[in-house]
């Protein structure tokens, strides 16, 4: 049975003490309650540490990127490995504003994807048209591409340790979401190309999210349809009542 994942995707927000607060009030929630899904909380480079040694609950630690090289003389990195010691379970790799305002390509990505699986970090791979792939119709094969590109290197064994994060570019941070069915449509489309090359068991394993402002007010009609597996939530994840709102939304 597939696993039903929730992310907060903090961005370059909240300073540290700031970050501990919201961890707090969403852990408390969490030890609170019997919520369905996975949580797990995307937070600067600099809060891992100190978040993941407050953690009493089923909450797990992702960075927001690693560095393409293993270890070495690259001022300003960091390493997957380094991550994983301090306390970070998963990485994001690939997020459209990655993509943007640093040039990340497939190519890279795909090694990024090697080495953060290496050092025992599972990934969080995004994905996603921008608004010209989509009124130009191409969005599909672009998303295949990015996929193809990144991930089917992987081994059956390592491709159970990714998630996949289907986020529209034009719908980030813009306030305008895909609709339930233009996400729903999305989603099987890359739960098809996965079973394709891998198996049918591996795609019907594989968590697959939505990244594209969802926020409490959409986000129980998305993770109705039958391929959306939860959500990767950046705005709304910054106020703990609308990220728990968001968690209860999953059923």
């Amino acid at each position: 049975m597939r696993k039903k994942i929730v992310i907060a995707n903090w961005k370059m927000n909240l300073n540290i003490q700031e970050g501990i607060l919201l961890f707090e009030e969403i852990q408390k929630e969490v030890l609170l309650n019997n919520f369905n899904p996975i949580i797990i909380l995307a937070v600067p480079h600099t809060h891992i540490n100190s978040i993941s040694e407050k953690l009493s609950s089923n909450i797990y630690i992702s960075a927001q990127d690693c560095s393409i090289y293993e270890n070495g003389a690259y001022t300003g990195d960091i390493s997957a490995e380094i991550l994983y010691s301090v306390g970070a379970k998963y990485v994001i790799l690939g997020h459209s504003e990655r993509r943007k305002y640093y040039a990340e390509n497939n190519l890279l990505l795909s090694k990024k994807v090697s080495i953060a699986l290496k050092n025992n970090l599972k990934v969080i791979y995004c994905c996603g048209e921008t608004i010209s792939d989509r009124e130009s119709n191409t969005y599909f094969e672009v998303i295949e591409n990015q996929i193809k590109e990144s991930l089917f290197h992987l081994n059956n064994d390592e491709i159970k340790n990714i998630i996949i994060a289907y986020e529209p570019v034009w719908a980030i941070g813009t306030g305008l979401t895909a609709s339930s069915f233009q996400a729903q449509e999305v989603h099987l489309f890359i739960r098809n190309l996965i079973e394709k090359n891998f198996n049918k068991n591996i795609a019907d394993e594989l968590s697959i999210l939505y990244g594209g402002s969802c926020n409490p007010k959409n986000s129980s009609e998305l993770f109705s349809k039958n391929d959306i597996d939860g959500g990767l939530i950046g705005g709304a994840s910054l106020n703990s009542n609308d990220f728990i709102k968001i968690i209860n939304s999953i059923k």
